[in-house]
């Protein structure tokens, strides 16, 4: 009997880091890049002891890197829109000589397409946050009950 106790521990704390592995990446809400720093540090330490933990470390760092690509790509999109068309209707007389920017007759209509791209990539960064998280708590589920896990959508950076 002594020979299996330490196996059902040693799975009982793969299971546990492997599911504390996903949720640390929930730090970024309280540390800036704990999404990343922690999930690295954990996955570091533990890959070469565990194929359990070092998948799901994997899964875990190539599913927030990807989210931050997807990010990227959606700011690089929605910002140079949101700028153009703003300061396109800013006088350039104001921004020089006048402490007081005023923006007049602010057509909507000339640039509702622009707007309606630049608005759908700030709608979809809210949809990837939203879901980033609910998929989050269920790989750490998943880990937590013994089960590999592979988040939807994801690149894989680290093999």
């Amino acid at each position: 009997m002594e020979t299996t106790t330490p196996l059902i521990m040693e799975k009982t704390s793969e299971k546990n880091t492997a599911t504390f592995t996903h949720l640390s990446t929930l730090s970024q809400y309280i540390i800036p890049f704990g999404n990343y720093i922690f999930p690295l540090l954990i996955w570091t330490n533990y890959k070469d002891k565990s194929e359990f933990v070092d998948h799901h470390g994997k899964q875990t760092l190539n599913f927030q890197l990807s989210l931050l690509l997807y990010t990227l790509i959606l700011a690089l999109i929605a910002i140079p829109i949101f700028l153009t068309v703003f300061l396109q209707n800013i006088p350039v007389e104001a921004v020089f000589n006048d402490h007081n920017i005023h923006i007049r007759n602010f057509n909507f209509q000339a640039h509702i397409g622009m707007l309606s791209v630049g608005i759908t990539a700030v709608v979809l960064f809210g949809l990837l946050k939203f879901v980033e998280f609910f998929l989050v708590i269920y790989a750490s589920i998943k880990a937590s009950n013994g089960e590999l896990y592979k988040y939807p959508l994801t690149i894989p950076f680290i093999k």
